[in-house]
């Protein structure tokens, strides 16, 4: 059974830009932004509208003449506000290839992105927006045939030494042997909480959706709407939590035949480069409003069972049963029911 450590390396992932702790929720900005706008817009309407009126008739504009006005112009406004807090759009319009030399592609009109690894060098994207809580989706193929050595990281991170984290790595694998997803959450620049899981079906014929659910309450990792973990804030008992770090998304595909595939005894195949995975299908809800159901989203009974049966199944490390690698004793939230 592979024992992760906190040694397991971070791909490159673009210019360190550390977000301050008081940057505000994208969302809300822009939310704010298009209802300042709307107002701007009405108000020059309004000087329009009196202007030809003073012109052509002895009274001015009257008062619910002008609320009909700003109510059209909200109107119109408010879809542009919710597709921006609620995205589905292009990955030319979300993302940034930032390494690669190439080797990353963004085709179908947008609709598609592909990384590749060669022996030469992986590739690599990040999105173009920060995130402060979310539902993220993001459906990938992963890399078909003889994968072991390479690693496929989709994750959350901001930057910097104190940085969070959460993390969806899939560890490739030889030939007919299924991939092992592996798992991690940092806060304040601290991981060493692994799960790990192999997969109960095959990766790479098909594209699958791998989920991350944020809020204050709660991290949860789903696939294809199954929930495999839920990692609680604990924050009021000592254990910290990502909740005031803005993080982007970042992906890449990259060698690691120094531990990824058992222990690291077996070694990347390069007859077999180039190893490429696809994404499709990105989605961030980072909406605030009420009705946003991410927001005090938590698993509710049969969520916890679905998880717990998948756990059983499946899961093949757990760092809250690790006894060896904490003879002192287990990280604190593993006895927090």
């Amino acid at each position: 059974m592979p024992v992760p450590s906190q040694l397991f390396p971070t791909p490159p992932i673009g210019p360190a830009i550390k977000p301050s702790s008081q940057q505000p929720n994208p969302s809300l900005w822009l939310w704010s932004v298009d209802i300042y706008t709307a107002l701007i817009l009405s108000f020059f309407l309004h000087l329009t509208l009196t202007s030809t009126t003073l012109i052509n008739y002895p009274t001015m504009v009257s008062s619910t003449e002008m609320v009909i006005v700003l109510f059209s112009l909200l109107t119109i406004s408010l879809p542009l506000m919710m597709s921006d807090t609620a995205s589905a759009g292009t990955f030319y319009k979300d993302f940034d290839i930032t390494w690669g030399d190439g080797r990353g592609k963004i085709v179908d009109n947008g609709k598609l992105l592909t990384l590749s690894l060669d022996h030469t060098s992986g590739s690599g994207f990040e999105s173009k927006k920060e995130f402060l809580f979310g539902k993220i989706d993001m459906e990938l193929k992963l890399v078909p045939g003889n994968s072991a050595g390479t690693v496929t990281a989709y994750y959350l991170s901001s930057q910097g030494p104190t940085h969070d984290e959460i993390d969806f790595e899939f560890l490739g694998n030889l030939t007919g042997d299924p991939y092992t997803l592996h798992t991690n959450v940092f806060s304040q620049g601290k991981g060493n909480r692994e799960q790990q899981f192999k997969l109960w079906f095959d990766p790479t014929k098909d594209f699958h959706r791998y989920s991350i659910l944020w809020n204050q309450n709660n991290i949860i990792f789903y696939v294809d709407d199954t929930p495999i973990r839920d990692f609680r804030n604990n924050e009021a008992k000592g254990t910290p939590f990502p909740n005031s770090q803005p993080m982007k998304i970042y992906s890449s595909l990259w060698n690691a035949d120094d531990w990824a595939t058992r222990g690291g005894r077996v070694k990347t195949d390069w007859t077999k480069a180039p190893f490429t995975a696809s994404y499709r299908n990105f989605k961030a809800d980072v909406s605030t409003t009420p009705n946003s159901g991410w927001v005090n989203q938590a698993l509710d009974s049969t969520g916890q069972e679905r998880m717990r049966m998948m756990q059983k199944n499946y899961m093949i490390y757990n760092y809250c049963t690790d006894l060896k690698r904490f003879p002192q004793g287990l990280p604190q939230e593993c006895s927090i029911a």
